[in-house]
């Protein structure tokens, strides 16, 4: 199941001991200063975490797939994640527990 952002406001709020409408304005804060850093074209690194950066994707000739028509596509920013090692080792760690749990003796 998929965590929303609704999901972490309630995670925060608990965790943090504060009302849901501090949690929720604690998140909105720390998305919007991602968002503001990339709109700057900084880096934002959360170390253990992963960090975000924006790649520029240059101009290419696609194809359109209901016509088959080749169709310029104009060069555009992208934001990009990338992973850091300790979530990255946390997310293998579990899975690989989980699967050994799973084998039958």
């Amino acid at each position: 199941m998929a965590k929303t952002k609704s999901d972490l406001i309630q995670a925060v709020a608990k965790s943090c001991n504060v009302p849901k409408k501090s949690a929720e304005t604690m998140v909105e804060t720390f998305l919007g200063c991602i968002i503001e850093a990339l709109n700057n074209e900084d880096d934002v690194e959360l170390r253990g975490f992963g960090s975000f950066r924006i790649r520029e994707r240059s101009a290419r000739r696609a194809r359109n797939p209901r016509t088959g028509d080749p169709v310029e596509v104009e060069p555009k920013y992208v934001p990009v994640f990338r992973v850091g090692k300790q979530l990255k080792d946390a997310v293998n760690a579990r899975r690989k527990n989980k699967k050994e749990k799973r084998r039958p003796s």
